[in-house]
Order: structure tokens, then sequence, then C-alpha cells
């Protein structure tokens, strides 16, 4: 999964939609594989390497979700700019984006 979240830095960085995809199906793969034999299957135990694994992970995929939804806000900006007008989509209809309201995770 580490490696698979590096991978979808990497896909990020280089704006690769086909290998953002495609690390995308791979991360629903693993996690139908950990649900099944991982860490939350039954009678199964958590040592420290697993547990200091699960948390990397955590925060890789966290900085993952950040980059995507700054990206997805860039490419809304982008479009409004192009349109000469904002989208229609857009909840609340406000001015401000909503990443922009966000609060920081402490």
């Amino acid at each position: 999964m580490i490696a698979v979240l590096q991978a979808e830095r990497q896909a990020l960085a280089g704006l690769d939609l086909d290998a953002i995809i495609g690390c995308a199906q791979d991360k629903v793969a693993l996690c139908g594989t950990l649900d099944v034999c991982g860490p939350f299957a039954p009678d199964h135990s958590l040592d420290e390497e697993c547990r200091g694994l699960l948390d990397a992970a955590r925060r890789l995929n966290e900085v993952n979700r950040q980059v995507r939804n700054l990206l997805a806000a860039n490419v809304a900006a982008r479009l409004d700019a192009l349109t000469g007008s904002p989208a229609l989509y857009r909840a609340g209809g406000g001015s401000t984006p909503a990443y922009l309201l966000a609060q920081p995770r402490g």
C-alpha cells in the first residue's frame, strides 16, 4: 500500500491521469485484500511494525488527499476563468472556495 501511495504522489506531481487512475484502482484492490486477510480480519493481532506501516500509509494517504483537493480547486478555478462564470456545481454558491474555509487538522 505504501508503494502505491508513493506512486500516486508521483503521478499527482506529474499530472499523469492514467497513473492516478491506476493507483486509485490499485488502492481499492489492496483495501479489499486487507479487509479479508489483513489487520481487520478476525483473529489477527497487530504488532508494532504493522502499526507503524498502517500509520505511515494513513499519513501518505492524507497528504495525497490534500494534493488531490488542491489540484481539483486549481482546475475548477481555471475552468471558471476560461468560461468567465463560476461552476454551477459549486456548493454554497459563495465566492470563497471551500478549501480556503477548511480548518487545519491538529
